[in-house]
């Protein structure tokens, strides 16, 4: 009985959480001045780095599907918990998450980008992200694995890079 009521729950959060929910922001990424556009950038940069900063809170915190705690936590919990934080709502799915923000490829790949990959060699869609807390010559993301629970990763692991997807800017 306890399964079955567990199961509802997490099918229930699943999908209420898979409709069409917008990022919401203030901070708009059109801008005429100079000066708006900095100060736009400086507040993204401080979003951001609060957005990660709050994400590396979770670092250890077991792997649980639909988890959004440090009880136990997915990889797009991880992702929409540290986002809602700083009041920019995504949607609840890795996959649906694909879909938000402006794409952008590997090679301008920024600090607080979006990672996503296709783990499931039996379905051609995407199931899992990742954010980027750092770049250069190795980008690296935090996320939850199954196996070990949230933890920071390389895409120059041979598991992640033959996973790749794709990147999204959010902010």
């Amino acid at each position: 009985m306890k399964k079955l009521l567990y199961l509802l729950v997490v099918l229930s959060i699943t999908l209420s959480s898979c409709g069409g929910a917008k990022k919401r922001s203030t901070v708009s990424r059109k801008s005429t001045k100079t000066s708006k556009k900095s100060t736009r950038a400086n507040a993204n940069s401080k979003k951001i780095k609060s957005i990660i900063d709050y994400a590396k809170t979770f670092e250890g915190t077991r792997y649980k599907y639909g988890g959004t705690t440090k009880r136990g936590m997915d990889c797009s919990g991880l992702v929409y918990t540290s986002f809602k934080k700083e009041e920019v709502v995504l949607p609840r799915t890795s996959r649906a998450m694909a879909t938000q923000g402006v794409k952008v490829s590997l090679k301008n790949v920024a600090i607080g980008d979006l990672l996503f990959f296709k783990t499931n060699k039996n379905k051609s869609s995407i199931n899992h992200v990742g954010l980027v807390v750092k770049t250069g010559k190795q980008i690296q993301f935090i996320h939850a694995s199954t196996s070990k629970g949230v933890t920071i990763s390389s895409l120059d692991e041979r598991y992640w890079n033959n996973c790749f997807a794709g990147v999204r800017r959010i902010l």
